[in-house]
């Protein structure tokens, strides 16, 4: 085989296709949830100072062909790794897994991951033990998420699995090919606001940020779009005063977004917001209302059982000794008297 036209082809392992169904060779695409980059994280600050990485398992859900996953959840597995071995607690990450799938039925195993992105002898023994039948994630391929933690630099995210190699049967288990899969980090509108928040505590010197209120990220919203618009608008009028170099993707997608946008006028907009705005205010209005009143009536009940039925109990007993205890103490002496004398007129 000549030098120049040989090459090494590699494919991902195809597991048992259902029954009746072609098996899938299309690529593996992995989606990754913020929350377990933030679990990772932070196992990466609390690890002890003699321990360069950590390790722990990924859980997530997989499509039925296997070709989607999706990362989101996470926890770490305790480990000790030297230059000449690693040792993985086996029984903790087993028993962690069925706790885990007890409390999260639809979440399945799909890989571990580690915050170093050097990959060895040992990274591969871990991967076979993820991917292997029983306990792992067999027949589909286990993922490996790979996260930087070098502190002042940039956290940079990798995905990969393995393909086995031709190797003796003495190095199967810690021989494999790691291969780069994409992967793309997916988040919400809800933890969108999460993460900026989160984001905007790096420019104080305490490092914390107060939560603010809906009419102040409403604020912020729209202070953020006008910024993009002007942005926008001083990109476009510098290119067409030839003061910028045009670009036709950029124009495509700027076309592509102006498209969506409804074509209403600008007094229709401003009418359908103010009304949208007094609807909520309204509602926010009518919520209060309700709330002041179910507190009123809660203390009214609450009053009635402590203090109104007390001085109903007392005022009772006071009309009665005012009224009746007059006679009734004289009712009760009178009789008194009476088996007096006749004690009496017995003893004489």
């Amino acid at each position: 085989m000549a030098d120049k036209e040989s090459f090494l082809h590699l494919a991902r392992p195809l597991g048992p296709a259902p029954l009746g169904a072609q098996p899938s060779t299309a690529p593996l695409n992995v989606v990754v949830q913020p929350q377990a980059i933030f679990s990772i994280l932070d196992h990466a600050l609390r690890r002890p100072a003699d321990q360069e990485r950590v390790i722990g398992t990924l859980l997530g859900t997989r499509s039925e062909d296997g070709t989607e996953v999706e990362i989101r959840n996470c926890y770490a597995v305790p480990h000790t790794e030297t230059a000449e071995q690693v040792e993985v607690d086996m029984d903790y990450q087993k028993q962690m897994l069925q706790l885990h799938l007890r409390a999260n039925p639809r979440e399945v195993l799909v890989g571990w991951y580690a915050t170093s992105s050097d990959l060895n002898t040992f990274s591969a023994l871990i991967q076979n033990f993820y991917g292997q039948q029983g306990d792992g994630t067999w027949p589909h391929p286990a993922v490996h998420l790979t996260v930087s933690t070098d502190p002042g630099q940039e956290i940079e995210s990798r995905t990969y699995i393995s393909a086995p190699i031709g190797v003796t049967a003495e190095r199967a288990a810690d021989s494999c090919l790691f291969i780069p899969v994409p992967h793309e980090l997916k988040y919400g509108e809800a933890e969108k606001s999460g993460l900026e928040l989160i984001s905007s505590a790096k420019d104080r010197e305490d490092r914390s940020q107060p939560i603010i209120t809906d009419l102040e990220a409403l604020e912020r919203a729209i202070t953020h779009v006008l910024e993009m618009l002007d942005r926008v608008s001083t990109y476009v009028n510098n290119v067409l005063d030839e003061e910028a170099e045009p670009s036709s993707a950029l124009g495509q997608y700027l076309m592509n977004a102006l498209s969506l946008a409804p074509k209403v006028d600008a007094q229709d907009i401003e009418r359908d917001f103010n009304n949208h705005i007094q609807d909520v205010l309204v509602v926010s209005y009518l919520a209060n209302t309700i709330r002041t009143q179910i507190d009123l009536s809660n203390r009214l009940a609450t009053a009635a059982l402590t203090l109104g039925t007390g001085d109903a109990i007392t005022g009772d007993g006071e009309q009665q000794g005012g009224r009746g205890g007059d006679r009734q103490r004289g009712g009760r002496g009178g009789r008194g008297g009476g088996q007096g004398r006749q004690q009496r007129q017995q003893e004489a």
